[in-house]
């Protein structure tokens, strides 16, 4: 984020990775860790993406969407692919100002993930008898300029083991949605490419299709 706009960007984001700021920590290899996100503030393909008044930064997160199918509690990781109704594309559009600075608490992101139109779904849902979801091609363009490529066969937790994690003691119900988290170079902020207001984002993923979003500030 900072590096971006820095006079040197490659220095200066060679400085952030040396201080150890985006090391990931252990527990991230050990369990699903996840946030949830406003379902409110869902939009769906070719809506307006309104900019939240308070951020700076604003960044696309390419993700592979689970939609629950099969109400469940406790679902073993053998079983859990009985609960997948199918598969979307989940734009997790994030502020990313507010977001570093929210989390220096030590708990999950909130305004730096939930707000109006903040959390994009669609083009469509591809039911789960027509995929197979870790194999897949996923892009991203920003105004055309393809900034993301990077495949569905790289996620470290998959669907089956979230969704034994998430279903411990909780019920999942359907229409809820179990989402991949970002796939490896799929946001900007590992491009060095923030959004800006104007720009169109196109996330893609094999076999599912395109979902289209304008980002727009007003004000």
């Amino acid at each position: 984020m900072a590096a971006a706009g820095a006079a040197d960007p490659a220095k200066a984001r060679a400085q952030l990775e040396a201080s150890g700021r985006f090391t990931i920590p252990p527990v991230w290899y050990e369990i699903p860790v996840y946030y949830k996100c406003n379902r409110m503030s869902v939009v769906g393909p070719d809506e307006e993406v309104i900019w939240p008044h308070y951020a700076h930064v604003l960044d696309y997160e390419l993700e592979l969407a689970a939609v629950i199918g099969k109400r469940g509690v406790d679902i073993s990781r053998e079983r859990a692919r009985e609960h997948i109704f199918g598969y979307t594309i989940f734009n997790d559009v994030s502020a990313r100002d507010y977001q570093m600075r929210e989390m220096t608490g030590s708990l999950g992101p909130a305004k730096g993930k939930d707000f109006d139109t903040g959390n994009i779904l669609g083009p469509c849902i591809v039911t789960a008898d027509e995929i197979e979801p870790y194999s897949l091609t996923m892009t991203a363009r920003v105004n055309g300029e393809q900034l993301s490529r990077g495949s569905s066969s790289t996620m470290h937790h998959r669907f089956e083991d979230c969704i034994a994690h998430v279903s411990q003691s909780e019920t999942l119900y359907p229409g809820e949605l179990i989402c991949s988290g970002t796939v490896g170079g799929g946001c900007g902020l590992e491009h060095g490419r923030l959004l800006a207001p104007g720009d169109t984002v196109e996330l893609e993923i094999e076999k599912i299709g395109v979902l289209r979003n304008r980002i727009v500030k007003r004000g």
